[in-house]
């Protein structure tokens, strides 16, 4: 079955937009003119060859970095003019997993997960245990409350660092390269589990890869971002992109090894 271009966004779907960003570091312009809609429940693709400013978005749409143009919104509301303290209303709702994992080395993988929760909450500390492991048992981490990050694989330390960035039942999940470092195998089981997470919790999942296979498994709109030209050359379903791309840089990206 071929595979189409996402339906049109509507006011109503639009979870996050960009708004005619330019991303710079000083007079050094990374990317231009960056515009493109993210609707509730979309796996979306942030993608693009090494160097094009892939993670920097990524930090731009959760304030890490400010644009030099342009504006961010979260259900229609501008995350990038909002206060301080509106914006860690906002952020509450969304999540972030790091290539790393991120996780505190001297933390149990239970301790980790429940930074948040008693940053945030007023829940007691048997409460944050509870939750902390209710939410590596979402992961597959039942029985791996106690361990410590040093002591679990790379692909463990992804899913207790996931298991971290759901802790606040989030509306927004972004991912910055999840499968780096991880075997075909486990990168698969990772790919699964976001989509599973996607479902349970019905929340937006960002990803910044260049992975083809998690691209076109999980993927169901991107947005290509190109070094050279130093803005954004295709957005849509990668599926219908990677034959159907007007720009032939974005083929040859989507098509490479194949």
């Amino acid at each position: 079955m071929e595979s189409a271009q996402p339906a049109a966004s509507t006011a109503e779907n639009e979870h996050l937009r960009v708004s005619n960003l330019t991303m710079a570091y000083g007079s050094f312009v990374l990317q231009r003119d960056l515009e493109f809609t993210v609707d509730r429940g979309d796996i979306f693709i942030i993608m693009g060859g090494s160097g094009c400013g892939k993670s920097t978005l990524l930090r731009h749409m959760i304030g890490l970095k400010e644009p030099a143009k342009g504006e961010v919104f979260y259900e229609g509301e501008s995350f990038t003019a909002a206060s301080d303290e509106r914006r860690n209303e906002i952020l509450r709702g969304v999540g972030v997993t790091y290539q790393t994992g991120g996780l505190w080395s001297s933390m149990t993988l239970a301790e980790n997960v429940g930074v948040p929760l008693g940053e945030y909450t007023d829940l007691t500390a048997d409460e944050i245990r509870e939750v902390a492991a209710l939410k590596l048992a979402l992961v597959g981490l039942r029985g791996f409350e106690e361990y410590y990050p040093s002591q679990i694989s790379g692909g463990m330390q992804k899913r207790a660092g996931l298991a971290r960035a759901i802790a606040l039942d989030p509306k927004v999940l972004f991912f910055d390269e999840p499968s780096a470092g991880l075997d075909p195998i486990s990168s698969h089981l990772l790919d699964e589990l976001i989509l599973q997470l996607r479902d349970n919790l019905g929340a937006t999942v960002l990803i910044v890869t260049h992975e083809l296979a998690s691209i076109f498994a999980i993927g169901n709109n991107s947005v290509f971002l190109d070094a050279k030209s130093r803005t954004m050359i295709a957005r849509g379903d990668p599926k219908y992109l990677k034959d159907h791309a007007e720009n032939p840089e974005v083929r040859k990206f989507l098509n490479r090894g194949g």
